[in-house]
């Protein structure tokens, strides 16, 4: 049988998730955990903070760091909310939508070049595998934290 660990940390260091930055769009850095942060806040709408981190199951002191250097680059905004002020709404400022579609657009097509090298069967096995391996991590008492 093969090293399952092996397979995982292989995959994990091709996909470049060890890496300090994921992206340079337009000048600007960005590490892994900003650009899911943009690709949550495009893709959920107007959610809250809170939402957002749970969504990425990050604790909120380092996730509110996250936000904040994201807003002082310009591409997130952080708005209290009219009815609950101690909750506040984040969305993607003009440039934060460039940015997050440009990142979508490389991710995209790097995917899409990961599966030109698989046939058609090969590439619906991939894809209904990861389906079944999120639903079965989901499941897990220790998702989202390894050591959990």
């Amino acid at each position: 049988m093969e090293n399952i660990r092996e397979l995982f940390q292989t995959m994990t260091r091709r996909f470049g998730f060890l890496n300090k930055n994921c992206c340079s769009v337009g000048g600007n850095e960005l590490s892994l955990i900003q650009s899911h942060i943009l690709y949550e806040i495009d893709r959920q709408h107007k959610p809250s903070v809170q939402q957002v981190a749970e969504t990425l199951g990050t604790d909120i002191t380092t996730f509110s760091r996250q936000v904040q250097s994201l807003v002082k680059m310009n591409l997130v905004k952080k708005t209290p909310n009219s009815d609950d002020r101690r909750v506040h709404i984040l969305s993607l400022t003009t440039e934060g939508k460039y940015i997050a579609t440009i990142i979508d657009q490389q991710m995209n097509a790097f995917l899409n070049e990961i599966f030109s090298y698989m046939n058609e069967d090969e590439k619906e096995t991939v894809l209904r595998s990861i389906k079944v391996l999120n639903e079965a991590m989901g499941k897990s008492s220790r998702c989202c934290s390894p050591l959990g």
